[in-house]
């Protein structure tokens, strides 16, 4: 059973006189195309859950849409942030995570704390002030949650209309993460200018190296694919 994220984080810090509290996450750091798009949510303080919210990753599409404009309408403040290819390929793609956690938090002055995803980040506090890392955030923590709903329909409806410019790749299904009909697109039709040529993957396209970019068969692709029967986070 998944489970659904608390607001044990968000009261404790209510609980101090922090009023507000942000949550943020990221989505698209393991696709091979388009940059990677952060959200940040300043829930209401003493806020009640929405029904449904939990890691965007266990909801479906529909799931995900129905939720996101409930968070907006009952969230105080919503900021979004990206990080483009060019700058992914330039920093890397952690370092470009960060990048768009900052610009989303930018977008929400006034913050008394932030809660991220995952691990504490060298220097992250002189950028976004004082911040606390959970593991398994957006599975424990309600607005780190509210924040990955929020970024996935945000950059699955960038890659919808990605797709209409770029037909063949399945960005539309597959948000760009290397399932097999973005894999056979490459194949087919090549690197676009929005695939991130500092991959592993497409630099091995890119020099005719077929075997490694894994088109000698499934289980070759599947090794090194972290969501190769999906579209993940």
């Amino acid at each position: 059973m998944t489970r659904a994220p608390t607001l044990k984080a968000e009261w404790a810090l209510w609980n101090q006189g922090l009023r507000f509290v942000v949550g943020v996450d990221e989505v698209g750091m393991g696709a091979l195309c388009a940059p990677v798009v952060a959200a940040a949510v300043l829930v209401r303080p003493n806020c009640r859950k929405i029904a449904g919210v939990r890691d965007s990753k266990t909801l479906s599409q529909r799931q995900r849409e129905a939720l996101v404009d409930e968070i907006r309408r009952r969230s105080l403040a919503v900021g979004v942030g990206a990080a483009s290819v060019a700058e992914i390929d330039r920093i890397n793609i952690r370092n470009a995570s960060h990048l768009a956690m900052r610009r989303a938090l930018a977008r929400i002055p006034g913050r008394d704390h932030v809660l991220i995803d995952g691990l504490k980040i060298a220097g992250f506090e002189e950028h976004i002030g004082p911040y606390t890392a959970i593991v398994d955030g957006d599975m424990r923590s309600y607005s780190i949650a509210c924040a990955s709903i929020v970024a996935k329909v945000t950059r699955d409806r960038l890659m919808v209309r990605l797709a209409l410019r770029y037909p063949g790749y399945g960005w539309e299904r597959n948000a760009g993460y290397a399932t097999r009909d973005h894999v056979a697109g490459l194949r087919e039709h090549g690197v676009t200018p929005f695939h991130r040529r500092s991959y592993q993957r497409i630099r091995a396209l890119l020099e005719g190296d077929q075997l490694a970019f894994g088109f000698a068969g499934d289980s070759a692709m599947d090794a090194d694919d972290p969501t190769p029967a999906s579209n993940g986070a």
